[in-house]
């Protein structure tokens, strides 16, 4: 059994910053790919950002230069920094995990720029 927590969301205004995180838990032996997608409301999931085991990323264009996506694999955790935050970043933020041969999701964490 294997278990996603995620953390971090909230409500900022535009041009701030949000640290996510999402950590699993349980019967784990490998994380392969990490990721984080997002879904605003009346649009379909798109991806934000990925990252290899051994650490190499990819970003939707939509973020580059604004987002870092990083992991700690000792800890089984995932992280996403978002800076300069815009109002087109809202939207539920969802982890991804490749556990062993497993897709697993968190379970959303909300996040709204807003003035």
């Amino acid at each position: 059994q294997v278990q996603l927590v995620e953390s971090g969301g909230g409500l900022v205004q535009p041009g701030g910053s949000l640290r996510l995180s999402c950590a699993a838990s349980g019967s784990i032996f490998r994380i392969y790919a990490m990721g984080w997608y997002r879904q605003a409301p009346g649009k379909q999931r798109e991806l934000v950002a990925t990252i290899s085991r051994r650490g190499s990323t990819n970003y939707a264009d939509s973020v580059k230069g604004r987002f870092t996506i990083s992991r700690e694999n000792a800890n089984n955790t995932v992280f996403l920094q978002m800076n300069s935050l815009k109002p087109e970043d809202t939207a539920v933020y969802y982890c991804n995990l490749q556990i062993d041969v497993v897709d697993y999701w968190g379970q959303g964490t909300q996040v709204t720029i807003s003035s």
